[in-house]
């Protein structure tokens, strides 16, 4: 039988670190013993914000923004100097954080909460699509920015984006965002001006 090299604590907590997306083994080690080293006043406040996450943290219920548990709808769908007849659909909510940095943005947003992807079983019944149509209708949309990443599964959600909306018949501008992205790279990680000039030079779909 193997020897039981570091104490069951440590080896359980390295485990659900090892968890997250994008932490390898050896982060997660370098996490588990920076905690384990760490005041107990500094991990009791990362443990409590751990579990409020969840009580204090919903969707908003029309754009799937994330918000506030005490509030009711997005503050950047309420805001009345926003222009509801723009809407930019991202991927997920903190896609909005991108594009709200880059300044040059003044319309509202919708997530989709993921993208079309056949090997992750994920459909487009699964996405909020049909939401979208609602939304598009109500606010009288003139324009749709399609901002999914520029990765094999966005092109593939923006282009079925764009043949659900025409087959439903919806008289709306879409558009993509272009040039500044290259293939690969999540809007959560590209620079402001990067994101400005895909924004200035979107194309008309």
């Amino acid at each position: 039988m193997a020897k039981q090299l570091l104490p069951r604590a440590l080896t359980t907590l390295i485990d659900e670190l090892g968890n997250l997306p994008g932490v390898g083994v050896r982060t997660a080690e370098r996490y588990a013993y920076h905690l384990l080293r760490t005041k107990s006043e500094s991990n009791k406040r990362l443990s409590n914000s751990i579990a409020n996450l969840k009580a204090n943290v919903k969707y908003c219920p029309a754009t799937f923004a994330l918000i506030d548990s005490d509030e009711e709808i997005s503050p950047l769908y309420a805001d009345p100097t926003r222009n509801k007849k723009v809407i930019a659909v991202v991927e997920e909510p903190l896609d909005i954080i991108a594009l709200e940095r880059t300044g040059q943005y003044n319309g509202t947003y919708h997530v989709l909460g993921g993208v079309i992807s056949p090997i992750d079983n994920i459909g487009p019944e699964q996405l909020h699509i049909k939401e979208l149509v609602i939304r598009i209708k109500q606010d009288e949309v003139e324009e749709i920015i399609i901002a999914t990443n520029a990765s094999v599964e966005g092109e593939s959600t923006a282009l079925f984006l764009q043949r659900y909306i025409k087959e439903n018949e919806i008289n709306v501008k879409m558009s993509r965002l272009a040039r500044g992205l290259p293939v690969g790279v999540d809007l959560e990680y590209a620079d402001q001006i990067t994101l400005s000039h895909a924004l200035e030079g979107r194309r008309s779909l």
